[in-house]
């Protein structure tokens, strides 16, 4: 009875004189315990430091083993030789000089912390090293690995796997790889790459691979076949990949993601209700790795959401990411149906907790900036009030058909305005909701920021379609979208498709002219699984704009002019910017001849740079002039130095 007093008060004082962070217990899905610690040199490093880095690992180790620090090493030498975006941060009690040792000695790239003890024993990091906490958005704590060994290889393997699901497939594949040369019948991080070399549409390797699990025991029978059926989707071989999935259900009941590969084969080959069957019988069972369960919530979420079950598929989407915390896509998703409902406050916090996931995601920015502009709106009554009452203007005169076109002036070019109207999108289902929205919108803002052409604000053309009651459909007859194109003053409309195949979506656009209803522009472009969506939208905006100044340059008048200086009666309003240059023409007289009238080129006898604008006008110097330039002279926009800007 005494040892065991005196034992129970040994513990107590140990708790009690044990140094304390004032931290809360490091447990899966709570916010990682903050601190903040200095290097070798003196340098303070902390947690919060790193909080907007989607993936963190804080690895504890000790210099004199070497089995702590297998794993530490690992993630050294695949972090060093490739550009990712994993932090970390290694933690030891080691002596000060070992540590220096140790960093010169392997050549470490990331900081090497070192505690008196506070933050290992906050961490369970002082009795079994090593101890390897990843920590993901939010500062959440993701996984917790103690020991060595075989706890090292699943740790890389689970690695793998998160930066399978933040889509940094370079490092998924080189974890992967890790893992699979000390144990190649690892089945999990053998998985990993043959996912990775399906997102990067390296289907040939892939099946390859997927192949390879086959061979391996009953569980790479299972797996194996849910790996290749996902290979044949994206082959657009829907019945193939059918066929493998029900071979999986039959050895493993209990699978989950055989379930989301049958519903989308099912919705690739228009079969809604089936695909949906199967994506609630996925949301029922757990067997599978957390990225692939993640997906049947969000799939099934957005079907709900299509529906308009919006309350539904919200709750929905939040499961998606709670199981997989870097599910940036299914994050907008859940904005963009707060955004069909009017919940632009809600969709902007959902788009910003997206950018908080993954800060470069177009998507995300693209759409919070739009949840903006839209509260803005809300909030400015004044304009808001003006825009009411522009809509009420519009919807009259375009159920009364009146649309003035008169125009005293028919050589001094009008302002440039453009309008898009909602994209359709047709196929199979779309890697995330949203794309029409997103590519409207990017190229507002490109075009817009060129100064050349205005867009049609997106609140103006949805308050007017929601007045007039016009639909997708309705859009769809280019008699009604030529129509709208003129009642909004806009010279130009951009309209077309998106087509979501296995590998790729296509897009296609067209502008139409709302006067001639000529077509001087038609794009196709497939964006794969390398396209890179920014870059893919600014060389758009640059071919819309090459067509803009090509097919419309602008026109008008010299209005004031001198030998060295010139003002003339276009501006910021018409799209004119410094460095715009015109030549300055002289219309020669026609020819009358066998009762025909000949009428030839005009002349350049001059050329303009414009050095000042103002909404209305503009000052230029003249650069060349053959004759003394006079008020009334015709100028036009050169298209030589223009048309590549």
């Amino acid at each position: 009875m005494r040892n065991h007093i005196v034992c129970l008060v040994t513990a107590l004082t140990v708790c009690l004189l044990a140094p304390s962070t004032g931290f809360s217990a490091v447990n899966i899905g709570a916010v990682a315990p903050a601190f903040e610690l200095k290097d070798v040199n003196g340098t303070s490093h902390s947690l919060a430091q790193m909080k907007d880095s989607s993936l963190k690992v804080i690895y504890f180790f000790d210099v004199e083993s070497r089995s702590s620090q297998e794993g530490l090493l690992n993630i050294n030498r695949l972090v060093s030789s490739s550009k990712s975006s994993l932090k970390v941060l290694a933690i030891t009690g080691s002596p000060r000089e070992k540590v220096a040792q140790f960093i010169k000695s392997n050549q470490i790239s990331f900081p090497v912390l070192l505690d008196s003890g506070p933050v290992r024993t906050e961490y369970k990091a002082r009795q079994i090293l090593p101890v390897i906490c990843t920590v993901g958005p939010g500062m959440k704590v993701l996984d917790f690995f103690q020991g060595g060994g075989k706890t090292t290889e699943n740790m890389l393997a689970r690695l793998a796997e998160r930066e399978l699901q933040s889509k940094n497939t370079v490092l998924a594949k080189a974890f992967s790889k890790e893992v699979a040369k000390k144990n190649p019948k690892n089945l999990v991080a053998r998985n990993v790459a043959a996912a990775a070399l399906t997102k990067d549409g390296d289907l040939k390797e892939a099946e390859t691979a997927c192949r390879s699990i086959l061979s391996e025991s009953s569980e790479g029978q299972v797996q194996g076949k849910e790996c290749l059926a996902q290979v044949y989707i994206k082959k657009g071989k829907y019945d193939e990949a059918l066929k493998l999935a029900q071979e999986v259900e039959q050895i493993a009941p209990d699978r989950s993601f055989v379930h989301v590969i049958k519903g989308d084969a099912l919705f690739a080959k228009n079969r809604k209700v089936e695909a949906k069957a199967e994506y609630e019988k996925a949301t029922k069972k757990k067997s599978s790795a957390p990225y692939q369960e993640a997906l049947a919530y969000d799939r099934l979420g957005r079907i709900q959401n299509a529906a308009g079950k919006k309350k539904e598929a919200r709750e929905l989407f939040d499961k998606a990411v709670n199981i997989d915390p870097y599910y940036v896509e299914v994050t907008t998703n859940k904005g963009l149906s707060y955004e069909s409902e009017g919940n632009w406050d809600q969709a902007l916090k959902a788009y910003r907790q997206a950018l908080e996931i993954d800060k470069s995601d177009v998507y995300a920015r693209a759409l919070a900036h739009r949840a903006q502009e839209m509260l803005d709106l809300q909030k400015d009554t004044d304009r808001s009030k003006r825009i009411d009452q522009l809509v009420k203007d519009l919807a009259a005169r375009y159920r009364n058909q009146k649309i003035d076109t008169s125009q005293e002036d028919t050589w001094t070019s009008r302002p440039m305005v453009i309008t898009f109207l909602d994209f359709e999108e047709k196929g199979g289902m779309a890697e995330r909701s949203g794309m029409s929205a997103v590519f409207s919108a990017e190229l507002t803002r490109y075009l817009n920021a060129s100064g050349r052409v205005k867009v049609v604000e997106r609140a103006l053309m949805d308050r007017l379609l929601s007045e007039l009651n016009i639909g997708s459909s309705e859009l769809a007859d280019p008699a009604t979208a030529l129509k709208l194109g003129k009642i909004l003053a806009a010279k130009l409309i951009v309209t077309g498709s998106l087509i979501h195949q296995p590998q790729a979506t296509a897009i296609s656009f067209r502008l139409i002219d709302t006067e001639t209803s000529d077509i001087p522009q038609t794009t196709i472009k497939q964006l794969g699984p390398k396209s890179v969506f920014d870059q893919e939208l600014f060389q758009f905006n640059r071919d819309i704009l090459k067509t803009v100044i090509t097919k419309y340059p602008l026109r008008g008048y010299i209005v004031k002019a001198d030998n060295k200086e010139a003002v003339i009666n276009l501006g910021a309003s018409q799209g004119v910017v410094t460095g715009t240059t015109f030549d300055v023409l002289e219309v020669t007289k026609p020819i009358e001849f066998k009762g025909k009238t000949l009428r030839s080129a005009p002349k350049v006898i001059g050329q303009l740079e414009v050095v000042r604008v103002e909404p209305d006008l503009a000052y230029v110097k003249v650069s060349n002039s053959q004759t003394r330039l006079t008020p009334e002279a015709k100028i036009q926009e050169r298209l030589a130095e223009t048309a590549g800007r």
